[in-house]
């Protein structure tokens, strides 16, 4: 399972990287549990400024494995029949599913910036986990897709929800029942991507941006983004409560941060 997910750390960064490249890092419920299981760990970890969502080889992520379910099931139906696996209930299923859905869940809540960087395809599900990141980075070469009008599905994996608030009504409807395949230059116009940068520069202003992120006050990301998250849900009322609290509570931490970052220095000059 460690080699589907590969892990590296750079200065406060958390860089997650999928390693399925010969399938453009097409999504198996194994993969699902260790980005959820590395998610959970960079929420609580301190040292973890920024999380960075990449794929290994030419693909960000080309969404669910459906080849492999179907010569899955094609190999079943070769076993005689009470050798083959029993199907699942339907709500069986969806339990399944729902438990994996727990990665895109972590990247849009976690008290950290999240970053999609997006090296190649992007579809799909892949397509759901870049919306449910808190910002998009592109490389010249990337395509996009929704895919899933294509192959009969209705979507999944939360991409409804962050598309129609990150594009608006209109564009994430024509995003899915269109399902048209987009250019990094048009996905940026089209608001899917913040920035797009030259292959060769992908990674190195991705993780720039993502130090510079990491290297401030640990705890003032976590209050802008339950201000951000809560702007989805609540009244405006309630927001100003919100907002007002974490205000406070931000430049309280800020300033006991700052004051641990200058007692050293203190006791240096004085000893």
């Amino acid at each position: 399972m460690a080699d589907l997910l590969l892990v590296e750390r750079d200065a406060g960064v958390l860089m997650l990287t999928l390693n399925r490249p010969e399938t453009l890092n097409a999504l198996v419920p194994e993969l699902f549990a260790a980005l959820a299981g590395q998610l959970e760990a960079a929420a609580r970890d301190r040292t973890i400024g920024a999380v960075v969502l990449t794929g290994a080889g030419r693909g960000f992520c080309s969404g669910g494995d459906r080849k492999r379910k179907a010569e899955d099931l094609a190999r079943d139906a070769l076993l005689p029949v009470d050798q083959r696996v029993r199907p699942q209930s339907f709500e069986a299923t969806v339990d399944e599913v729902r438990r994996w859905t727990r990665a895109v869940e972590l990247l849009h809540t976690m008290p950290k910036p999240t970053i999609a960087m997006i090296n190649g395809a992007c579809a799909g599900a892949g397509l759901s986990l870049a919306g449910a990141c808190d910002l998009r980075f592109a490389a010249e070469s990337a395509v996009f897709n929704s895919v899933f009008a294509s192959v009969g599905l209705a979507g999944d994996f939360g991409g409804s929800w962050f598309w129609t608030r990150i594009l608006g009504a209109a564009r994430a409807r024509e995003l899915y029942l269109m399902s048209e395949k987009m250019n990094a230059a048009e996905a940026r116009a089209f608001g899917l991507v913040n920035r797009v940068f030259a292959d060769a520069d992908l990674r190195q202003e991705t993780m720039a941006i993502a130090r510079r992120l990491a290297a401030r006050a640990p705890t003032v990301a976590a209050y802008i983004k339950d201000n951000l998250n809560a702007a989805l849900e609540v009244s405006l009322p309630r927001l100003l409560d919100i907002e007002t609290r974490n205000m406070i509570l931000s430049g309280r931490s800020w300033l006991r941060e700052e004051a641990l970052a200058i007692e050293p220095a203190k006791d240096r000059k004085t000893s």
